[in-house]
């Protein structure tokens, strides 16, 4: 699964320790999720998305393989 955090979180400004905080999961947990090797729960995407004042399907693309 793709994601687009990275650049929302720079077109906010905001860090990944200060994501990570918002969300209440590790800098390391928001690593992982912009470089794809961590799927995050649905209720991880939600909040991710409601941060991002974007849809959950705005943020995760997912791609069937």
């Amino acid at each position: 699964m793709n994601n687009v955090i990275k650049e929302l979180r720079k077109e906010k400004n905001i860090t990944q320790e200060e994501l990570g905080k918002l969300c209440g999961v590790s800098r390391q947990t928001i690593i992982s999720l912009e470089n794809g090797k961590y799927n995050p729960s649905i209720n991880l995407a939600h909040k991710v998305a409601v941060i991002f004042n974007r849809k959950i399907e705005d943020v995760f693309i997912f791609e069937e393989e």
